[in-house]
């Protein structure tokens, strides 16, 4: 392997040199001009995610990447989810059109092909949830935006390795508002697309000498950006914090509590031509505001086991009921700096939702293919008294018969409870050394559970409509295929409950050489341990009559368990240095290696302890990333720009097809780019702004992938932000602004079978400042009705041509608000 430590020694001779080369060639610089209000705010920036003081460090100060966005940035990025933020931070690509949760997020050079595992979700420097994603949840499905949030700061890479739970990727961390000497109050009305009604509340200020309190929340109900013919999202959320200044040190507790209800949306059915680089919409079905989802199928059945059946709401969808309390300690004694930050997760993020399955086909052929499935079972044609089927009839549930050349679709109503609980701590201790030299020891410690209950599979055959309507076949010998809808089985029903603990320590070491150079090295032992119980399983016929072929062979736990467990240790590395060309003017180089562990999921997949154990079927994948960028900022422009190599070793990779089978397999990355963030600011109050970037990733030490792009990743990814503030009257103004955005093409699997095309959409804003008191706004997302895919049919494995199910954007929506300040 390489030497890790090579290019950042190269990097620390550079910058010495040109330490060296600045101090003899040093001359007077001509005064800059005063910057704005809003530069002079950027300039000053200070960020906490990946440093290691609680005072933090300047952001054009930072030697790493590092993206921010303040209160009012992120009301115009008009996320749709949490997930959504993502946009705005380049090396990053969310898929994001599931809804408020379940979201995919892809990090640059690092291959993932669901959820978010690179990608860790803090709150107030804590990981909500220390694994970032296990199977249905990822992190930022425990996160709900609202107006007490500060900002947000995402770091990728870097020294990220080091501190927290270690996260490799991205590690996005909102910073919650806090009590001020100045008493500060909003509330914000908010209608929109999906007949939105929502309101947020903050308040905060001094309680008395030295404490201060904030509290605020959101309440909303909608019927969602694609009408499922039923209320889906519907939620509330409270969030407060309690501020104790001390002498020299903060006591900070914060508390937020959510339960909220969210639509989760799948693949519709589309037209896919000319290799899949032409999508088009399917005869009869609006894919940028349509969903299969339909009242009709809101409440439906799951036979379970024999005599027991569930009932379960798709209303509830993706949702979050959850509580989390914390705190943040910092205290200066002496020469020494004591940091202690914890939190405590508890609640339930179950998933409620529909799964799409095979590609739409006519009802004919639907039929055609029952038949023969039917006769080629011995059970069945036995049952029949040996007749076997040679027609087949279909009527809607509802009643009335179905055109055979009616398109239809099957997909999966499938129902997973997840209860989750976390208990997270971090301690730091600081010294310095020397003059300009900190040294900071610490450790970290996580405990979490899982207890799953699981019921995937359970197909419903439908018309190939928005809000569709359920199906009954039946075949001329007496064999059901259908009933109220249900064609499949429920084919995999687990029940489980894990248990994780992580340890971990660390040390680092920050060098400020002198004005113009710092230096900093960090290292970290980390050690994993979890366990499982899961069930095993059989299968059986629910209604022992094989004559229903809709629920033989029907999953269900046998009464007895399977234990499993691992244990592994890693070691994780970083090394950096800013050089400083001006005042807010830097250079930074950064070397790391990090890891990730193996999961919950994939000590269940394995089956076998002796799997379980086994390093080349589950290794413990390690990453090294490597950076040198370029940041600063003045009245005239903001640039942070980085160029970026990534190396993985190995990791497991699952997924789970149509009719169940699981596909394993393990696979390495390499890639290479660069990440842009510019904002030029040629005149007064206007601002033109670009960001995004440029890579090439693909796998290795994998036969059947490697040479192939990393899946579900653009090589290119830009958004275009024009803004220009308009002044009218006292204190009045207006803002316009709009974002352009560009995706290039994907793959959206490992093998590149599946082209997902480039895409382009167009969001705009306005916000009128009425005084100080009184703000409006009016905004719209994909104002052109672009019809993009964020991903493909994950479901099967092959490459898709004719009518295919994909998840596409949302169509045009717009949001209007507003806000009262008092």
């Amino acid at each position: 392997m390489k030497n890790p430590f090579l290019p950042s020694a190269i990097a620390a001779a550079v910058l010495t040199l040109l330490n060296q080369t600045a101090a003899q060639a040093q001359t007077a610089e001509a005064p800059a001009a005063e910057p704005s209000k809003e530069v002079s705010k950027e300039i000053q920036q200070v960020v906490v995610t990946g440093v290691a003081s609680a005072r933090g460090v300047r952001k054009v100060d930072s030697a790493f990447s590092i993206t921010t966005a303040n209160e009012e940035q992120l009301k115009q990025a008009a996320p749709s989810s949490t997930a959504d933020i993502m946009k705005i931070v380049p090396g990053v690509y969310a898929e994001s059109t599931g809804g408020q949760s379940g979201a995919n997020i892809e990090v640059r050079g690092f291959p993932s092909g669901s959820d978010s595992p690179f990608v860790s979700v803090q709150m107030m420097g804590n990981p909500i949830f220390p694994p970032p994603t296990l199977s249905f949840f990822e992190g930022s499905s425990a996160f709900r935006l609202d107006d007490t949030i500060e900002r947000v700061e995402v770091l990728r890479g870097g020294p990220s390795t080091i501190w927290s739970n270690g996260q490799p990727g991205a590690t996005m961390n909102f910073i919650l508002k806090e009590g001020t000497d100045t008493p500060e109050g909003t509330v914000r009305f908010t209608t929109g697309t999906g007949s939105m009604r929502r309101v947020d509340m903050y308040y905060g200020g001094k309680i008395s000498d030295g404490w201060y309190g904030s509290v605020g929340g959101f309440y909303r109900k909608t019927d969602g950006v694609r009408d499922a013919g039923f209320p889906a999202d519907d939620g509330h959320q409270i969030t407060a914090t309690l501020t104790r200044n001390l002498d020299q040190g903060k006591l900070t507790l914060y508390a937020r509590s959510t339960d909220d209800k969210n639509a989760f949306y799948t693949g519709v059915p589309l037209i896919s031509s000319n290799g899949g680089h032409t999508i088009s919409e399917f005869p009869g079905f609006n894919p940028l505001t349509g969903t299969l989802m339909s009242g009709e199928m809101r409440n439906f059945t799951i036979e379970a086991a024999p005599g027991k059946t569930l009932t379960k709401d798709l209303g509830d969808g993706r949702g979050l009921k959850a509580t989390v309390f914390g705190a943040n300690f910092d205290q200066k004694i002496g020469d020494w700096s004591v940091s202690n930050k914890f939190n405590r997760f508890d609640g339930d993020l179950n998933t409620i939702a529909m799964f799409t399955g095979n590609n739409p086909l006519s009802m004919n052929d639907y039929i055609n293919a029952a038949i023969a499935s039917a006769n080629s079972n011995p059970a069945t044609v036995a049952a029949a008294g040996g007749k076997l089927a040679t027609a087949g009839t279909a009527t809607y549930v509802h009643g009335g018969a179905v055109n055979g050349n009616q398109q239809v679709v099957q997909a999966g109503l499938w129902a997973v409870e997840k209860q989750l609980k976390s208990f997270t701590d971090e301690l730091r201790v600081s010294k310095e050394i020397f003059k300009g030299n900190t040294v900071t020891v610490g450790g970290y410690f996580a405990d979490y559970s899982s207890h799953d209950v699981w019921y995937l599979g359970n197909s419903h055959l439908m018309t190939a409509v928005p809000q569709a309507s359920l199906i009954n076949v039946t075949l001329n010998n007496g064999v059901i295929v259908s009933k109220n809808g249900t064609d499949g089985n429920v084919f995999y029903a687990p029940v489980a409950s894990y248990d994780g603990r992580n340890t971990a320590g660390f040390v680092s070491d920050e060098w400020q050489v002198n004005d113009k150079i710092k230096v900093d090295f960090g290292m970290r032992h980390e050690q994993q341990k979890i366990s499982g119980t899961i069930s095993n399983l059989m299968s059986a016929d629910t209604d022992n009559n094989p004559l229903t072929v809709y629920n033989n062979g029907t999953s269900m736990p046998d009464g007895s368990n399977t234990y499993l467990s691992r244990t592994d240790s890693a070691n994780s590395f970083t090394i950096g240095g800013n050089y400083k060309l001006a005042k807010d003017t830097s250079v930074f180089v950064r070397a790391n290696r990090g890891h990730t562990f193996v999961s919950f999921d994939d000590i269940r997949g394995a089956g076998t302890q002796a799997a379980a154990n086994d390093r080349n079927l589950l290794p413990t994948p390690k990453v090294s990333q490597y950076e040198i960028g370029f940041k600063t900022a003045s009245q005239l422009y903001t640039a942070y720009i980085n160029a970026f190599h990534t190396e993985f070793d190995g990791i497991a990779f699952s997924q789970v097809l149509s009719n169940g089978q699981e596909l394993h397999s393990v696979s390495g990355s390499k890639g290479n780019g660069v990440e842009f963030e510019v904002a030029v600011r040629p005149i007064e109050n206007l601002q033109l702004q670009l960001t995004g970037d440029y890579q090439k990733s693909e796998y290795r030490d994998n036969p059947a992938t490697a040479g192939k792009t990393v899946q579900r990743q653009p090589k290119l990814q830009f958004r275009f932000t024009p803004t220009y503030r308009i002044p009218f009257g006292e204190g009045n103004a207006a803002k316009l602004y709009a974002t352009y955005t560009s995706i290039g093409e994907r793959w959206a699997d490992q093998a590149n079978q599946q082209y997902l095309p480039s895409y382009r959409t167009i969001d705009a804003g306005v916000l009128f400042s009425l005084g100080d008191k009184i703000e409006v706004r009016l905004a719209g997302t994909n104002l052109n009705n672009e019809l993009g895919l964020t991903e493909g049919n994950s479901r099967l494995t092959t490459g898709n041509t004719g009518p295919i199910n994909a998840r596409p954007l949302f169509g045009r929506t717009w949001e209007a608000s507003l806000l009262y300040r008092f």
